[in-house]
């Protein structure tokens, strides 16, 4: 797998392109999956339900995925998407995310873009969201988009470990070659 670096930024992860075959790389079907990449975690959620509708808890500030967050720079966002709707790709240097889906379902796609990385080009593919009640730890250096599948919209709420920065943020476009994501359904 060859890579193309990215120029550096202040401090960060180092960026590196991947060449990847087209595909969608692993699929994550429990959180303790080996073809996790690294830094990549997951939690489930815990979800109440009773005859009145149900209730869902995204998060402790001290605690789970997020305890390490710090509270004078952590900040908590929504993003609502149409069906079909594809988001991707955007990476961080410095800026870790945690993604809960609270409507709809999304199919995530992650890559490792980290210079360096033990899983450096490894791509990742996730259901999750109303089915599927997981919590998703994206570090920096992971390249990270979705696709809302399904026929409802989707509400993606995420926690990030510091406030919006837009020089910490680099954007891909959802069908870069290198990466090579496959955004088709995967008819088997």
């Amino acid at each position: 797998m060859s890579q193309t670096a990215m120029p550096e930024a202040e401090g960060g992860i180092e960026i590196a392109l991947p060449e990847c075959p087209k595909g969608i790389g692993d699929v994550i079907a429990s959180p303790d999956s080996r073809g996790l990449i690294t830094g990549v975690r997951i939690q489930p959620l815990a979800v109440w339900a009773d005859d009145r509708g149900y209730f869902l808890e995204l998060l402790r500030m001290g605690q789970g995925l997020v305890a390490g967050y710090p509270a004078a720079s952590t900040q908590v966002s929504a993003s609502f998407l149409y069906p079909g709707s594809v988001k991707a790709f955007h990476y961080h240097r410095r800026q870790t995310d945690v993604w809960a889906v609270t409507a709809g379902m999304l199919q995530v796609a992650l890559v490792d873009l980290g210079q360096g990385s033990p899983t450096h080009g490894r791509r990742n593919t996730l259901y999750i969201g109303q089915l599927r009640p997981w919590q998703l730890l994206i570090p920096a250096g992971v390249a990270h988009g979705c696709k809302v599948i399904g026929t409802a919209p989707a509400v993606l709420i995420y926690a990030t470990d510091r406030f919006y920065n837009p020089a910490d943020e680099g954007r891909l476009p959802w069908d870069h070659p290198g990466i090579n994501y496959d955004w088709e359904t995967q008819h088997k």
